[in-house]
Protein backbone atom coordinates (compact mmCIF):
# COMPACT_ATOMS: atom_id res chain seq x y z
CA UNK A 1 0.00 0.00 0.00
CA UNK A 2 2.92 2.23 0.74
CA UNK A 3 4.92 1.39 -2.31
CA UNK A 4 1.60 2.24 -4.19
CA UNK A 5 1.27 5.92 -2.81
CA UNK A 6 4.37 6.77 -3.44
CA UNK A 7 4.06 6.22 -7.07
CA UNK A 8 0.79 7.97 -7.09
CA UNK A 9 2.22 10.95 -5.39
CA UNK A 10 5.29 10.70 -7.68
CA UNK A 11 2.62 10.49 -10.45
CA UNK A 12 1.22 13.72 -9.91
CA UNK A 13 4.57 15.40 -9.12
CA UNK A 14 5.30 14.42 -12.83
CA UNK A 15 2.16 15.63 -13.84
CA UNK A 16 2.98 19.13 -12.26
CA UNK A 17 6.75 19.62 -12.64
CA UNK A 18 8.28 16.37 -14.50
CA UNK A 19 11.66 18.39 -14.09
CA UNK A 20 11.54 18.27 -10.42
CA UNK A 21 9.96 14.42 -11.09
CA UNK A 22 12.94 13.56 -12.91
CA UNK A 23 15.50 14.90 -10.10
CA UNK A 24 13.37 13.16 -7.55
CA UNK A 25 14.29 10.13 -9.28
CA UNK A 26 17.79 10.74 -9.94
CA UNK A 27 17.65 11.16 -6.30
CA UNK A 28 16.33 8.54 -4.70
CA UNK A 29 19.53 6.40 -4.48
CA UNK A 30 21.64 8.38 -3.33
CA UNK A 31 19.46 9.75 -0.32
CA UNK A 32 18.87 5.86 0.05
CA UNK A 33 23.09 5.59 0.87
CA UNK A 34 22.95 8.29 2.94
CA UNK A 35 20.72 7.15 5.07
CA UNK A 36 22.38 3.48 5.49
CA UNK A 37 24.28 4.80 8.57
CA UNK A 38 21.58 6.45 10.23
CA UNK A 39 19.92 3.41 10.04
CA UNK A 40 22.68 1.27 10.99
CA UNK A 41 22.86 3.38 14.23
CA UNK A 42 18.89 3.29 15.07
CA UNK A 43 19.22 -0.97 15.11
CA UNK A 44 22.37 -0.64 17.36
CA UNK A 45 20.63 1.67 19.59
CA UNK A 46 17.61 -0.10 19.48
CA UNK A 47 19.50 -3.51 20.56
CA UNK A 48 21.19 -1.25 23.78
CA UNK A 49 17.90 -0.08 24.87
CA UNK A 50 16.67 -4.09 24.72
CA UNK A 51 19.89 -5.31 26.70
CA UNK A 52 19.22 -2.57 29.40
CA UNK A 53 15.85 -3.47 29.80
CA UNK A 54 16.83 -7.37 30.04
CA UNK A 55 19.36 -6.27 32.45
CA UNK A 56 17.43 -4.34 34.72
CA UNK A 57 14.34 -7.27 34.49
CA UNK A 58 16.58 -9.60 35.68
CA UNK A 59 15.75 -9.97 38.92
CA UNK A 60 11.88 -9.63 38.57
CA UNK A 61 12.74 -12.70 36.02
CA UNK A 62 14.79 -14.43 38.62
CA UNK A 63 12.09 -14.33 41.63
CA UNK A 64 8.95 -14.80 39.56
Amino acid sequence: MKSLAVLLLWTLLLVLCWPLAILVLLAWPFLWLLSIPFRIVGVVLEALLALVKALLFLPARLLK
